[in-house]
C-alpha cells in the first residue's frame, strides 16, 4: 500500500501555526507517520499495538 493510497490526518499534537505538522494514517497492518511539510516525506510504519501504547503514554504525560 503506497502513501498515496492512504487517508492522512494531522496529529492533534501538531502546531496550529503549520510549522510542525505530523500526519498519521491507519492501514490494516500498521500506522503510518510522515512530516507533512516535506513534499516527498519519508513514511515510517509502526505496528498498531506499538502505536496504541505510544498514544496511551502520550495521553498520560
Amino acid at each position: 500500500m503506497s502513501a498515496d493510497d492512504l487517508t492522512w490526518f494531522k496529529s492533534s499534537y501538531s502546531s496550529s501555526s503549520g510549522d510542525s505538522c505530523v500526519e498519521v494514517a491507519t492501514a490494516p497492518d500498521a500506522v503510518r507517520v510522515r512530516d507533512s511539510k516535506l513534499e516527498s516525506s519519508p513514511v515510517f510504519a509502526v505496528p498498531r499495538s506499538a502505536w496504541a501504547g505510544f498514544v496511551a503514554y502520550a495521553a498520560d504525560a
